[in-house]
């Protein structure tokens, strides 16, 4: 245990945040995603919800704002229903740890599969909310 950083947060994770670097993207997936198959190393968070592991990562990572958008999440395939507090919680987490106005990225499902391959790592999590998926871009880590 250590002072000041989440419990939640594994020793991998925490080697994995703190080996990125500026631009460097993590996704933090639900339970249906294909974390495994995607090619980036992949982190097991099993019993995990994401806002969770989101609230416990912010304290410790810069979002990258030299971008519009450090944040993304994936869009509902049409005609799908979606829980509308997924995002709206994910809101609450990012503006309690960030200074800047976040506006999450909305990206189609595919391209969403696209992005998480040149992710630097995927966190698969137990949270089995539909398209809870969510990409956060790191930043400089301030002075």
């Amino acid at each position: 245990m250590l002072i000041g950083i989440s419990p939640i947060i594994s020793p991998d994770l925490l080697r994995m945040l703190s080996l990125m670097g500026h631009g460097d993207e993590i996704v933090l997936a639900d339970a249906h995603f294909p974390s495994e198959s995607l090619g980036p190393t992949c982190l097991r968070a099993d019993g995990l919800k994401i806002n969770d592991l989101l609230d416990a990562i912010l304290p410790l990572f810069a979002l990258d704002h030299f971008v519009d958008k450090p944040i993304s999440m994936m869009s509902p395939v049409k005609g799908d229903k979606t829980n509308p507090n997924v995002e709206k919680n994910y809101l609450e987490t990012i503006n309690k740890h960030s200074r800047q106005g976040i506006i999450i990225d909305k990206l189609e499902r595919f391209d969403f599969y696209s992005k998480s391959k040149s992710a630097f790592a995927i966190v698969a999590t137990g949270d089995t909310e539909k398209y809870a998926n969510i990409i956060l871009k790191k930043g400089v880590t301030p002075s």
